[in-house]
């Protein structure tokens, strides 16, 4: 990540909770889910940031809020600087072999995963995650991978990012957003939340929505249209009110592919190639 504020130059912000997110400076996951009821086994997002009072954020609105509110999934942010070192907890050193910017520290670290591992079953049904610029992109697949475990672990970098010796001993897995750097994991811990959280069960309104939208059988969506049949010289494809709906499938499939074949010819090649 980019260089951020030096350890020690946040204000200290109010914490606040909202649903069955629980945001609080104690090192102890299991204490913060004591705090409030939770639905048995629910799937939860553990996240490790220096910025805990930014969650849940866009989280809670919406069906996830709502599934957030009812149990449905949990959601722990875990205060790192709790995890400091001296008087003032500090996170972060200088780079070695010098460079700009500051790195979060591998002892720092280390507390932070092994108490926030407390708990929680083999990687296989637990990952635990960095969020990262060099790491592997994002994609519908790996939502789908981790909608099915038990819960997920994110670990969001700051200043020039972690030290490498922490990657490696707890083989952390890196995830990006994409090829762009932002100033924190944050953000990009919020969408990958978002982006799986709609996968469990009981969170989206209609379950085929998961199953016809774009990627979802690795093609882009097919165009969407509403009322008025008419708006400013335009009008709805005369297939969707036919009422024929082998015909409205065969179009919706038919856009899809000439959709993704112009815009993400990336995805048609892996389309065509599992065909083939």
């Amino acid at each position: 990540m980019t260089e951020d504020t030096p350890s020690g130059a946040e204000g200290k912000t109010p914490k606040r909770s909202h649903g069955r997110v629980r945001v609080s400076a104690s090192p102890v996951p299991r204490d913060l889910m004591a705090t409030a009821p939770q639905a048995t086994q629910a799937w939860t997002a553990r996240i490790i940031t220096l910025f805990p009072e930014v969650f849940p954020g866009v989280l809670g609105a919406s069906l996830t809020g709502k599934a957030l509110e009812i149990g449905r999934w949990a959601l722990e942010a875990i205060d790192l600087r709790v995890f400091g070192e001296g008087k003032h907890r500090n996170v972060d050193d200088t780079p070695a072999g010098g460079g700009a910017g500051m790195v979060l520290r591998a002892d720092v670290l280390s507390r932070a995963l092994e108490t926030t591992a407390i708990g929680t079953p083999d990687r296989a049904r637990w990952p635990v995650i960095y969020l990262s610029p060099r790491g592997r992109p994002f994609d519908q697949a790996m939502a789908r991978r981790f909608a099915a475990c038990d819960g997920v672990t994110l670990l969001c970098g700051r200043f020039e990012g972690v030290d490498e010796r922490v990657l490696e001993a707890y083989e952390i897995e890196e995830v990006s957003l994409g090829d762009f750097v932002m100033t924190g994991g944050e953000l990009a811990a919020q969408a990958l939340i978002d982006a799986t959280v709609r996968l469990l069960p009981g969170v989206l309104g209609n379950a085929l929505s998961a199953e016809e939208e774009s990627f979802a059988q690795g093609l882009l969506e097919h165009p969407q249209y509403t009322r008025p049949a008419e708006w400013q010289g335009r009008a709805i494809p005369p297939v969707l009110q036919s009422g024929n709906h082998a015909e409205i499938a065969r179009w919706r499939k038919a856009q899809s592919e000439r959709l993704t074949q112009e815009r993400r010819p990336d995805l048609w090649e892996k389309v065509k190639g599992r065909e083939g």
